[in-house]
């Protein structure tokens, strides 16, 4: 379920496909995200999620799954 909504509200964000959207993606180099749409992106998925990502997790986060597994993490 959170896999989904994650790459459904990364591929509005970036305005790429949703489906074209792997759990390995890196959100710079294969989605073509600067270093503001990440931002923009994880401030939009605490507002989702009710999660607060924490500032030093933000610069190791490079793919798709990394996100899916802070949000988890973040909700525990």
């Amino acid at each position: 379920m959170i896999n989904e909504k994650v790459k459904e509200l990364v591929a509005e964000q970036l305005g790429v496909a949703k489906d074209t959207i792997s759990d390995d993606a890196n959100i710079i180099e294969d989605l073509g995200a600067d270093s503001l749409d990440v931002i923009e992106m994880l401030m939009t998925l605490e507002e989702e999620f009710g999660v607060t990502i924490p500032d030093d997790k933000i610069n190791q986060i490079k793919t798709i799954k990394q996100i899916i597994e802070l949000i988890e993490e973040c909700q525990k």
